[in-house]
Formats: structure tokens, sequence, C-alpha cells
């Protein structure tokens, strides 16, 4: 089997190498490695660096460059040139456990003939070696089912039939350059179910910098996607979300709604949901009226300081 690992970088530099590391530690499994790297515009010694280790030929290193246009943009652009077996997203932030290829083989075997999945879902720890989230419910699920309906939190490591993951792409809208990886998984959700193993595969540090970290700041850069994203989850059946899920979703719907001034009740499908809609509607928007102009004052303030 072969494993096509894609990274989106900027000016990630020192934290590339711990990701290297971890991808020359799992070539001990005898199993083929690409990494295909796509540097988004970096102004550090990225190239440098990169170029160096595809030198050392210790694995393929396949590296790419473009003017700065955010994460998903480019892993539009890699996924088309991914010769693995199975596709792996994997952050400048992440890098794999000792043993990570070693389980994507034996899941790999077990599940290739499958025709009804887009991949394999597995757990990520963070640097302390904690679950970010719960652990899987079931062991088959579709990603919507399993946060809307089973209860699953944080973050997981999905590891995609690359047949079937270069059939999608992340849809951005009006020129923007985020959108949450969820928009994807659910529209694969509607053809394909994942499978899911308690395994960790992959761990995460966090960087300040980072999208995670800056939601906020993500959410007011890139409400049209946001508010594409949950239009489309209030398409989906709710039977079986709880009242939490259906109040997160509704809320969201409702900020994104007043980001983009699209006020519309038409693509809510429960009538659960359009009664919460309605019953949240006014103290939705006066939350997001406040909430922004704080944030406005806040970002002045600093301005002022600087």
């Amino acid at each position: 089997m072969k494993i096509s690992i894609l990274t989106p970088t900027y000016n990630r530099a020192k934290l590339l190498k711990k990701l290297y590391e971890s991808l020359i530690e799992n070539t001990k499994y005898n199993i083929e490695i690409e990494w295909l790297i796509m540097d988004d515009g970096s102004t550090d010694e990225t190239k440098q660096q990169v170029e160096e280790w595809c030198k050392q030929k210790k694995i393929e290193i396949k590296y790419k460059q473009q003017e700065n246009q955010g994460k998903m943009v480019a892993i539009n652009h890699l996924v088309p040139q991914a010769t693995g077996d199975i596709l792996i997203d994997c952050d400048s932030d992440d890098y794999f456990t000792k043993d990570a290829f070693q389980i994507l083989k034996e899941e790999w075997e077990k599940n290739k003939d499958s025709k009804d999945v887009y991949g394999i879902c597995f757990l990520k720890y963070n640097t302390k070696g904690k679950n970010m989230g719960n652990e899987f419910p079931k062991n088959k699920t579709t990603m919507f089912d399993l946060y809307f309906k089973e209860g699953e939190t944080g973050e997981k490591a999905i590891a995609f039939f690359t047949s079937v993951r270069k059939q999608y792409e992340h849809q951005l809208e009006k020129d923007e350059r985020f959108i949450t990886e969820a928009r994807l998984y659910h529209k694969m959700d509607e053809k394909y179910q994942m499978l899911c193993v308690n395994k960790p595969i992959m761990i995460c540090e966090y960087q300040e910098e980072g999208y995670t970290k800056n939601i906020v700041q993500e959410f007011k850069a890139n409400p049209y996607g946001y508010y594409e994203y949950f239009k489309e989850v209030l398409q989906k059946d709710f039977k079986g979300v709880s009242w939490n899920k259906r109040i997160y979703a509704i809320k969201h719907y409702i900020l994104f709604s007043y980001l983009t001034k699209q006020f519309q009740s038409k693509p809510i499908h429960d009538w659960r949901n359009k009664l919460l809609y309605y019953a949240l509607w006014f103290p939705g928007i006066l939350k997001s009226v406040i909430f922004y102009k704080m944030e406005e004052k806040a970002i002045d303030k600093n301005k002022l300081q600087l």
C-alpha cells in the first residue's frame, strides 16, 4: 500500500521538522510514503528546509508553492496530485504516532475492498497523551451522525480512500479563504459512510496563530462559507439530534445570517428547528450585534496601544 500525506503550510519551518521525523520513524513498516507539501507563500526558511530533506531521499517529498491563498485552496491543489491508496491531511502542527502507519496498514488491509465508505477515522491525541475528544461509540457511521447524534467531541484523524476523496473539494464562498472541513465531510456523508477505529495515529500541538485558537476572527473573515455550512446542516435529518445540538446549529445559523445579512427560515426543514429559530432569532441577533461591537472596540484599543 501507499500513503499520501498532504500538508499545507505557512511560515512553519520549525514545526515541520517534528512531522518529518515522525514520517521517517514510520518508514520501518515498509510502507510506501509520499509527502505532498503546499507552501502557501511562506517568507521563512520553509523552502530551504524542505529542499534539504529532499536531498536526503529518505522519503518521497513533493514540494509545491502558491501565492498565499489559505489552507483550503492549498489542499484543493494537492489532492489531485496524490497517488497513494489512502490520503491523510496533516497540518504543520500535527505529527504521527510511532506506530501510526502500522495501524493504517492493518486497517487498510481489512477494509480496502469496502465500496460504501470514504475513509477510516482514528483518534487524535494532544502532546500530553490525552484523547482530543471521546472514543467512537460505533465502528461505522457518518460524520454528521458522529458529532450531532452520537455525542462525539474533539478532533479526529481521517485516512481517506484516495479514489473517493478525489471526487470532492473544499467549497469556498465569495473569495473567502477558510471553511470548516465538516462541510466537505457532510457532502461525502450523502453517498458514503466512515469506519471508526479507537486508536490514535496523530498528535496535535495547537499554535497561538492557528485557526482553532482564532475562531472568532475566522468567523468574521469567512461568514458566507459558514452560513452555507449551517444552512446545509439544518437541511439534514435531525431525528435523534439532542436539543443542545439543535440550539447550537440554530444559534450559529442566526449568527451567520446576521453577518451575511441573509435572513431566511425556508432552508430549515425540521419543524422543531423552525420553532427554535423563531424563538432565538431576536436574542441571537441582539447578542451578535453586542458581541461584534465589543470585538471591534477591543481591536481599536489594541491598535491605539501599538
